[in-house]
């Protein structure tokens, strides 16, 4: 495999900022002096006919100690760095001048904590790139580990062709943050001009398995070591890349997590009523019983066993489930004292209480601003989005309706929502505290809501739901609901969770009608109706 990029280390370097000195050693001691950047450069051509170098590398990063660029930046507003620059870049020019091919010598000079005093760090090869000044980027480069919080990688020009991403900048282009393979190998992206995609692919070839995901829009990087990932081992492990062309969101080559969210279907598909409905029979299917035909001689007859007494009674197949949860806007509840709500999904993507079971969480502060939790930190999302913590599950963030916007952040999807059968013909209640469905009333804990000194409220049911918010009962048709508290909102959504109603009226006498597959909104809870 070729090495993109050239990781040398300039040692006993007593000015690092003399151009000269780190150029070429004086005098024609040629076999007992160190090696220096004209040797390395050299030494390791761009492109060669034989032994004969044909072009070489024009583009080079030079680092140095961090205190020693911090000093001149106190000292002199950088210009001893810029001089090494400019001196170096005209040095390069005047030595190899003929092997550059019209490209423009380039350099970079920037501090860094890991060179030690008196040393010097240079880098340059096929995937070493310096934009120019005033260069546009055509793709940004972000890597995550659980969909979730994204995090920076690198930037990608227009005539930057190769790019390296791997564990550590010394044998990459650039670290990735998190990178967990070790150093099995590098993702290399090649860009060949804005007219064209962004080609990935893995090096060395067979070191990781690299396939783009197109429902989430980001590709999946794993290990092909067998190993434990329990142990430690990159093997079971996995990095999500996304790779967007930067100023162009529709010519995007990944999407934003944000864009495939909104084009996603929802996480709650309507569901099909399954509803008896009553008949008028006919006089002939009152008389008259079909019967299977005879095939042949019936057998004798059998003595009947003994009637049973028992009575069968139909099973109730309603249930209501719990489909979401709507996270409040907390600035309306500012008086409170509500700082905080945190939502986390254990491993099998149930609401639980946030903790370190949670493979993620989702919070809004009391500015609305809505955060995803991961082990990897914590991050501010857009809304919608669609986030995957793990392999073969995705959670969605639903944008609330504009009717709704004013009350509610977002509208978190439970892909494993609890569920309580609903008896039909049985009126009950819903609400803070009431008996009925408790167990789909999960927020009703004081580990969710935190307070702005950082103490536990009492619960965070007491955010926008009544005491007694509705009545309910279950029928064919679908869930009547009964109004019961003049201060309860409640919202009537589809199967799409799109708003059918603003639900004001509903009485004893005229019920709302919320039918089979529809969602009811009230406080933090989306209840779906299934019968």
């Amino acid at each position: 495999m070729p090495v993109y990029v050239q990781h040398e280390i300039l040692a006993k370097v007593g000015d690092v900022f003399n151009a000269e000195a780190l150029w070429q050693a004086p005098g024609l001691a040629l076999f007992s002096r160190r090696p220096l950047l004209r040797d390395l450069l050299e030494r390791s051509p761009r492109e060669q006919r034989g032994r004969a170098a044909t072009r070489c590398f024009s583009h080079v990063t030079l680092m140095l100690p961090q205190d020693e660029v911090d000093d001149d930046r106190h000292l002199t507003r950088g210009a001893r760095v810029r001089d090494l620059a400019q001196s170096l870049a005209a040095l390069h020019q005047k030595d190899f001048g003929d092997l550059l091919g019209g490209d423009e010598v380039r350099y970079h000079v920037v501090g860094n904590d890991a060179v030690a005093s008196g040393e010097v760090k240079v880098k340059f090869g096929h995937a070493v790139y310096l934009p120019a000044p005033g260069e546009q980027l055509l793709y940004t480069v972000a890597a995550s580990r659980d969909s979730a919080i994204w995090q920076p990688v690198c930037a990608v020009y227009p005539n930057q062709r190769l790019t390296l991403v791997g564990q550590d900048e010394a044998a990459a282009t650039f670290a990735v943050p998190g990178w967990p393979f070790g150093a099995d190998g590098g993702i290399l992206l090649i860009n060949d001009g804005a007219d064209s995609e962004m080609e990935v692919q893995v090096r060395p070839k067979d070191s990781l398995d690299c396939r783009f995901d197109a429902a989430n829009g980001y590709y999946v990087i794993r290990s092909n070591r067998k190993g434990n990932s329990a142990s430690g081992d990159s093997a079971g492990q996995r990095l999500l890349l996304k790779i967007s062309r930067a100023g162009a969101p529709a010519r995007a080559v990944t999407a934003t997590m944000a864009t495939m969210a909104a084009k996603a279907p929802s996480a709650v598909p309507p569901r099909t009523p399954s509803v008896w409905k009553a008949r008028a029979a006919t006089a002939a299917e009152n008389e008259l019983t079909a019967m299977p035909l005879a095939a042949g001689p019936m057998p004798a007859a059998l003595p009947l066993p003994p009637e049973n007494d028992a009575t069968y009674a139909p099973v109730a197949r309603h249930r209501i489930t719990l489909a979401a949860l709507a996270l409040p806007r907390l600035s309306r509840y500012r008086d409170t004292g509500a700082a905080t709500l945190e939502i986390g999904l254990d491993s099998g993507l149930a609401p639980a209480a946030p903790g370190k079971d949670s493979v993620i969480r989702f919070a809004v502060d009391d500015a609305d601003e809505v955060h995803a939790i991961t082990a990897a930190g914590r991050q501010k999302v857009a809304v919608p989005s669609q986030f995957a913590p793990l392999d073969g599950a995705s959670v969605h963030l639903h944008a609330v309706p504009p009717q709704m916007a004013d009350r509610y952040a977002a509208l978190l999807a439970l892909p494993q929502g609890l569920a309580q059968p609903a008896a039909a013909g049985t009126r009950l209640v819903f609400g803070r505290g009431m008996p009925a469905l408790a167990g789909l009333r999960v927020l009703d804990a004081p580990a969710f809501l935190r307070h702005l000194d950082g103490s536990a409220a009492a619960s965070a049911d007491r955010l926008g739901l009544s005491r007694n918010a509705f009545g309910w009962e279950a029928t064919g048709e679908g869930l009547r609901i009964v109004r019961l508290s003049e201060t309860q909102a409640l919202f009537h959504l589809d199967g799409a969770l799109r708003l059918v109603a603003h639900i004001t009226d509903a009485t004893e006498e005229q019920p709302y009608l919320v039918p089979s597959g529809h969602h009811l909104v009230a406080g933090h809870y989306v209840l779906r109706f299934d019968a």
